[in-house]
């Protein structure tokens, strides 16, 4: 019995001894491979070598003994390599990678023809299979050697025909800047798999980059369309073109080839609704409302009608708010709201229509009194969500606001600020409400409680709340009195009730009575934003020169210089006007926030991106 105990206790010792061991074969010294990685990057080769010799002959890794004949070769030990080599050839049954880091060394010797016939014996001796022709690819592309990867991967189909390397020959053919031939490849591949189109999509994006003349976009959008025309029943070479239009903003052509789509059956719907959407979101509001129709044609049976209609209401309600010359007048688009309602049902489902329809009645057609019984039937809605109760509250307190009700408005603020404590409405009430506060002259609590929301989760918010605290901090100590302050933000409130004429007045009273406060460049800004909301663009553009001009180093001086270029390129088309301005924000506040604004809009007007192409007229005809 203690014989057989004896035996036993050995046994275990030997396994366990045996583990240990065949372990510390396994796993690498970490340090060790860190130094040598330390020693590679900074090419001192000689000493990463014989690391990396170590580091293989513990592991008896590929990866490292890879490293190590590169190493070799880089510090010119030449013959120690060949024969390492030579050495792992007699033992390896896939000497695909020998062969190219033997090739390595032959050109560093000089010899290019014998390095080109070793190239040819990796390729002919790799393993037919997937991975190991993908790793064998992608030394080749490691080592510059493009045709070879080229060679590799157009013999794959004829060793393994039930693979696709198009992808990977695509690849092959960007590293070579042969565009012609990766966009070939790839329309070859989503010809026959269409869910491939999300990956060929990141890859010509990438081609897209390195795209110097600007001309990559319409080759590969006429190669498109050739192939449209000699193939009209594949539907992704249609997919790829609205994908092109899209990323170009081109919604237009975009919608033209999604609807071309859907006629033919495919139900396309989904996509159309998210374009429209995409177009709204990017001010192409007559090509998002054309999107919108299309899918209200249809009629109720359709699943996307009702979020069409509520969606195209709203856009139409955007169009309004950010001025543009189509958008439809203030009474115009209150009947279009009640339309809506009465199609949609006065429901819980369009409550975020009924709050954009109450800030109409209220700051469009100054009729607070609708509003407020409007919020209040909405309010009561059955099935209405909590949160969207808030909402309507936070509309409601808004109104109350814009009367004159503070009390009411600070009581309903403080009620959301209770019920929403742990999510984002509560910070933007909380900044409504100390907004509140600084109209109504309790600057010191406004601060302290802008102070706390500078720390938001928003960054809107956040940022708001970091501005007005700014504001009210520059200018609240500089005199013995608040007075002026005040008075600044009494004509802030007369904004915020859409009574401009009495604003302007309250600010021409404190420039003439308090000449040399620090106030001054901020009288300007707002007297241009008064008359920006009255769409008068040149006299905004004359205000903001006049800051400019006269207060170049203020806070505002490089809000009021990109306020400047938007107005010329966006109201007065004047690119060159723009562009001067843009400049001048990037050349004198070169550490502005809106530095990099500025610079896309100025390269832009300069021409730096691409311009339409003849493509998006005519890509509607082959597609329908």
């Amino acid at each position: 019995m203690k014989q057989f105990t004896i035996l036993v206790f050995s046994t275990l010792l030997a396994c366990f001894v045996g583990g240990w061991q065949l372990s510390a074969q396994q796993n690498p010294d970490v340090s060790k491979a860190q130094l040598a990685n330390k020693y590679y990057n900074s090419r001192i080769y000689d000493k990463a070598a014989e690391l990396y010799e170590q580091l293989y002959e513990t592991t008896k890794s590929p990866h490292y003994f890879e490293f190590y004949l590169t190493c070799l070769i880089e510090s010119d030990q030449l013959e120690v390599a060949e024969k390492e080599i030579k050495r792992a050839l007699r033992k390896n049954d896939n000497p695909a990678t020998l062969y190219v880091q033997w090739a390595v060394l032959l050109k560093k010797q000089g010899l290019p023809e014998e390095a080109d016939q070793k190239l040819q014996q990796a390729i002919q001796s790799v393993k037919p299979s997937r991975n190991d022709y993908t790793r064998l690819a992608n030394i080749f592309l490691s080592k510059g050697e493009y045709a070879c990867a080229e060679q590799l991967y157009l013999k794959a189909p004829q060793v393994m025909p039930d693979e696709n390397f198009n992808y990977e020959l695509g690849r092959v053919y960007l590293y070579q800047r042969n565009y012609s031939r990766m966009f070939a490849v790839y329309l070859d591949l989503i010809r026959t798999d269409e869910k491939s189109l999300p990956r060929m999509e990141s890859a010509v994006q990438s081609a897209f980059r390195l795209d110097v003349d600007h001309s990559l976009r319409k080759q590969l959008q006429a190669t498109v369309l050739e192939r449209m025309q000699r193939e009209p029943e594949v539907t992704a070479y249609n997919r790829l073109l609205i994908w092109l239009f899209l990323s170009e903003k081109k919604y237009a052509s975009a919608l033209r080839q999604q609807i071309a789509l859907d006629k033919r059956g495919l139900e396309e719907e989904p996509m159309i609704m998210q374009l429209a959407r995409i177009a709204g979101q990017n001010q192409g509001y007559n090509d998002a409302l054309k999107a919108y129709d299309y899918l209200l044609a249809k009629g109720k049976t359709s699943s996307y009608w009702y979020a069409a209609k509520q969606e195209r209401m709203n856009l139409l309600y955007q169009q309004y708010t950010d001025g543009m010359p189509e958008a439809l007048s203030a009474p115009e688009l209150a009947g279009q709201f009640e339309a809506a309602l009465a199609d949609l049902g006065f429901e819980a489902g369009a409550s975020r229509l009924i709050l954009n329809y109450s800030q109409l009645l209220t700051f469009g057609l100054q009729q607070p009194d609708r509003s407020i019984d409007l919020l209040l039937r909405a309010m009561n809605m059955e099935q209405l969500e909590a949160f969207a109760k808030d909402e309507l509250k936070t509309a409601l307190a808004d109104v109350y606001v814009f009367t004159g009700d503070v009390w009411e408005a600070i009581f309903l603020y403080s009620q959301l600020i209770e019920d929403n404590k742990m999510n984002e409405l509560g910070d933007e009430v909380k900044l409504k409400k100390a907004r509140l506060g600084y109209y109504m002259g309790e600057m010191s609590w406004a601060k302290a409680q802008l102070d706390v929301l500078k720390a938001s989760t928003s960054k809107l918010i956040a940022n708001d709340a970091m501005e007005l605290s700014l504001f009210i901090g520059n200018n609240m100590n500089l005199d013995t009195t608040s007075i002026p302050l005040q008075l600044f933000a009494k004509a802030d409130l007369l904004l915020f009730r859409h009574q401009p004429d009495a604003a302007w007045a309250m600010l021409d009273s404190l420039q003439q009575a308090y000449p040399f406060h620090s106030l001054q460049d901020d009288i300007l800004y707002r007297k241009a934003s008064i008359r920006e909301q009255q769409g008068n663009w040149r006299d905004a553009a004359l205000w903001l020169e006049k800051l400019v001009a006269e207060y170049p180093w203020d806070l505002l001086a490089d809000d009021a210089l990109l306020e400047l270029g938007n107005v010329y390129r966006t109201k007065l088309n004047d690119p060159e006007k723009a562009k001067a301005y843009y400049l001048k924000l990037l050349e004198d506040h070169s550490g502005s926030v809106h530095v990099e604004q500025a610079r896309k809009y100025f390269r832009e007007l300069r021409g730096d991106f691409d311009q339409p192409s003849a493509a998006e007229t005519t890509g509607d005809e082959t597609s329908n």
